[in-house]
């Protein structure tokens, strides 16, 4: 591929953008453009590198790089799982680490066990759909919220919820508890499939120098 080709992040709005942006500056890529806190630019761009970069929301972010808007995108993982797009994930960047999981109040921990059949809330209608159809083999109702679902059992409206768990304390607080684990989650590296034959080298060479700029930070 032509050396006059740019690079295109898609990174997610907030805290994940930030932090690619550090990772990004200690193996020496900046973007200096982004520090404006100001700017109403869309795309930034680093002319030396031949790399730009915009912000989106997160399940945008999927979207634009399977369809080649973007060569590479960082997303928090459960993102990837709820959208299903075609792209490869090729590092964990190790920040952003959480858990999805089955919530609930106490009681609910027996209908989990003997598999009846009941209603769960949730934002990642499809991660809970794949979790109790294919890895429990567990009938359940599905009812797709936006909000704050810890609702959903509060008001009966569901038996259980699946979301993203941090600390825990909302939970608690409204006295909901972890059930079952789903996955980890944390903040990963998504490429264009097209892209990573295109520009394999410059790729994996980007790859490479944040996985290697990762380790000496732990050690």
């Amino acid at each position: 591929m032509s050396n006059d080709r740019y690079l295109t992040f898609a990174l997610c709005k907030g805290r994940l953008a930030d932090r690619t942006l550090e990772l990004l500056e200690q193996i020496g890529i900046t973007c200096e453009e982004m520090k404006d806190k100001n700017s109403r630019k869309l795309i930034f761009v680093n002319e030396e590198r031949k790399l730009r970069f915009f912000l989106s929301k997160g399940p945008d972010v999927p979207t634009y790089v399977e369809y080649g808007a973007a060569d590479i995108g960082v997303v928090g993982r459960d993102t990837i799982l709820e959208e299903n797009r075609n792209v490869y994930e090729v590092l964990d960047l190790g920040f952003g680490r959480c858990r999805m999981c089955v919530c609930g109040p106490a009681g609910a921990r027996d209908l989990l066990l003997h598999h009846e059949r009941i209603r769960v809330a949730s934002k990642y209608p499809n991660i809970a759909k794949d979790y109790f159809y294919n890895k429990k083999h567990q009938t359940v109702d599905i009812i797709k919220l936006n909000g704050s679902v810890e609702l959903g059992p509060l008001v009966e409206l569901s038996d259980v919820i699946v979301d993203i768990v941090e600390t825990g304390s909302t939970l608690r607080e409204n006295g909901l508890e972890v059930l079952e684990e789903i996955c980890p989650l944390s903040a990963r590296m998504i490429v264009n499939p097209v892209s990573m034959q295109m520009e394999t080298e410059r790729i994996k060479g980007l790859v490479n120098s944040i996985r290697a700029g990762r380790e000496a930070d732990r050690v």
